[in-house]
């Protein structure tokens, strides 16, 4: 099960109820249970009502600034989480996309989606061994001790991160785009991505138990 603290799951809200699109992040875990969230983070992107496109750069600086805080990728670069301004949860053809190409190196990541009416979905994937994955379920974890809201503190975020794009209808095909999906490019992210996956000394990062 996927469980966030009530602050966490309060800044999700929060977070998806600002504007009128889609907004990603990552999921900060308890570093003794990766299934738990503890917090969000924002990074910069451009938003659209069905895509978010992260900042390489951005990215690549959160991955640095997570390891310089003590953390390790497991605990700060597993879940991927992002919110639906519409009524439907389920992952569109670029989230299924985005999940395989930007995480699909990874041993083991989560896909989260939130909609705007509360529902969601969870989707866990394994990419070591014979892999596999597993939709599971999702709750608040209300026996964790948790802090008060921060609205002012969580609006800043927003409005530093999260800039709105339009988005361009592509006559030839009839469907809404973008012209490059946040994923569409090998750039900072990905190199950020693969230095903390496959360390330089060839041992994995992966020695802890996700469980």
């Amino acid at each position: 099960m996927l469980r966030f603290t009530p602050t966490a799951w309060a800044k999700l809200l929060f977070l998806r109820d600002l504007g009128e699109t889609e907004v990603g992040g990552f999921g900060i875990a308890d570093p003794e249970d990766l299934l738990l969230v503890e917090d969000v983070k924002l990074v910069k992107q451009r938003c659209t009502g069905v895509t978010v496109k992260f900042d390489d750069a951005a990215v690549a600086d959160f991955f640095d600034e997570q390891v310089d805080l003590g953390r390790r990728p497991e605990a700060f670069g597993r879940l991927w989480l992002h919110t639906h301004p519409g009524s439907s949860p389920d992952p569109s053809g670029v989230d299924e996309e985005t999940f395989l190409r930007c995480f699909g190196n990874a041993n083991w990541a989560l896909m989260f989606i939130l909609a705007r009416g509360g529902q969601t979905y969870a989707r866990l994937r394994f990419n070591v061994g014979p892999g596999g994955e597993i939709e599971i379920p999702v709750a608040v974890d209300w026996s964790r001790p948790f802090a008060g809201s921060d609205w002012d503190a969580w609006e800043v975020e927003y409005c530093e991160n999260v800039a709105e794009e339009e988005v361009k209808l592509l006559a030839s095909r009839n469907a809404l785009a973008l012209d490059n999906p946040w994923w569409d490019e090998e750039a900072e992210f990905l190199d950020a991505w693969e230095e903390y996956v496959q360390p330089s000394n060839g041992e994995s990062y992966e020695s802890k138990q996700l469980f």
